[in-house]
């Protein structure tokens, strides 16, 4: 039996489905925050006129429940098959890089056209390495000051690049441009968690998993697994989070204080969700040693870019087991003293306090709280931060009758019914 094209295989799953072309955008549209579809782009799609992008694989593959490789194998029989043309995502490629300048612009469009090609290794530009560097350091900014949803088509385009020059690439090269497309990866996950999307942030950090073990680099390795762990600890699976953790503390003697200390402070999370006090604070402890043993020079800065980063988890925890005079008392101290760059951050942790004052019958100080991170929510879109109004809400349940239960709904509104 030949091997299907993408076009012969979408074509197919489609008809066993009862699906017309417009139902396959439909559902394309609602696994995926990325872009819309309708159905002229899936005839394009059946026609092979156009290969899908891996990302736009990877949704085609949730939709129809078949795994992922199923569609990378489909296109890569359609890329024999036609030998050339447009490969969906290549054409545009300008429209990613926006706000490059010219020689940084030129450089990563002729990487892309040579790497779509996945051929056997050639040589790739280990210059290649630090620019991507330089570019994962102005989307954290950019992130911070624009939010999540600016940047997950800027940020996914450039992944799939990565891996297409990881598949491209030959010896130390392929494992350095492994190593950076971990961090892209990581990334591109916690910009679908806060952009609400918590299905195809996992997946990005299966991505995240594969690089870091090409890369063969163990700190790489432990960096996925605590990734995982984060996404984890929003669907509250606690003993998930604690082994992901333990998993990458394995290692512990031979990775940096920075790793250790990201791991120590995601286990404590995962023990928070299982109810355990004491130990919360020991791990916590123990990262906030590692956090002050951080050589920037050496280490760099990722564990220090959260001012209070150890306090913070803290607090989350303490809130979390229902320690509400001892969140208050950390979110006093923390909120206060954060630059005015981690807005959305503000926007989560005003929130987080916010259910601690109601936990404490002060629904004045609540409502004002929210009413602060509401308006960040509205300049950021962050998901994460409107969840977190989602509690304060359930927090004020008792006052909801009262006029100070209408403020909060007149705060709230703003933002969609019912956070």
């Amino acid at each position: 039996m030949a091997a299907e094209t993408i076009g012969h295989l979408l074509k197919r799953l489609r008809d066993e489905h009862g699906w017309t072309q417009q139902q396959v955008a439909d559902e394309y549209c609602r696994v995926s925050s990325t872009m819309a579809k309708d159905a002229r782009e899936v005839g394009r799609w059946e026609r092979s006129t156009r290969v899908p992008t891996p990302e736009t694989r990877r949704n085609l593959a949730v939709v129809f429940g078949v795994p992922a490789g199923v569609f990378d194998r489909a296109a890569a029989v359609a890329r024999e098959a036609r030998q050339e043309g447009p490969v969906e995502g290549s054409a545009p490629a300008h429209e990613e890089l926006i706000g490059m300048d010219r020689r940084t612009f030129v450089g990563a469009v002729a990487a892309a056209s040579f790497s779509t090609a996945m051929a056997t290794p050639r040589y790739v530009d280990p210059a290649l390495i630090p620019y991507f560097q330089q570019q994962l350091e102005g989307h954290y900014r950019a992130d911070m000051m624009l939010g999540s949803r600016a940047l997950t088509g800027t940020v996914t385009a450039q992944c799939d690049l990565i891996g297409q020059l990881v598949d491209t690439a030959d010896g130390p090269t392929r494992q350095q441009m492994a190593h950076v497309g971990v961090s892209y990866a990581a990334f591109a996950a916690w910009l679908y968690l806060d952009a609400g999307d918590p299905t195809t942030a996992l997946r990005w950090h299966d991505v995240a998993q594969e690089l870091a073990h090409r890369s063969r680099d163990r700190e790489a390795v432990a960096c996925a697994l605590v990734d995982r762990a984060m996404a984890r600890t929003d669907q509250a699976m606690g003993r998930a989070v604690v082994d992901l953790c333990e998993g990458a503390l394995m290692d512990a003697p031979r990775l940096s204080p920075e790793v250790q200390a990201f791991a120590l402070q995601q286990q404590a999370h995962g023990v928070s969700l299982l109810g355990g006090r004491r130990q919360v604070d020991e791990l916590l402890d123990k990262a906030g040693r590692l956090v002050d043993a951080v050589d920037v020079e050496v280490w760099g800065t990722a564990c220090l870019r959260t001012p209070h980063y150890v306090e913070v988890q803290r607090a989350t925890c303490y809130g979390r087991l229902g320690l509400a005079r001892e969140a208050d008392r950390l979110w006093q101290e923390i909120i206060p003293s954060a630059p005015p760059t981690a807005r959305r951050d503000i926007a989560v942790w005003a929130g987080r306090q916010a259910v601690a004052a109601a936990s404490l019958r002060e629904p004045e100080r609540a409502v004002e709280l929210a009413r602060r991170a509401a308006g960040i929510v509205v300049e950021t879109g962050s998901e994460r931060a409107r969840r977190e109004l989602g509690a304060v809400e359930t927090a004020m349940a008792p006052w909801q009758a009262e006029p100070i239960g209408q403020d909060l709904a007149e705060v709230l509104a703003p933002i969609g019914k019912g956070v």
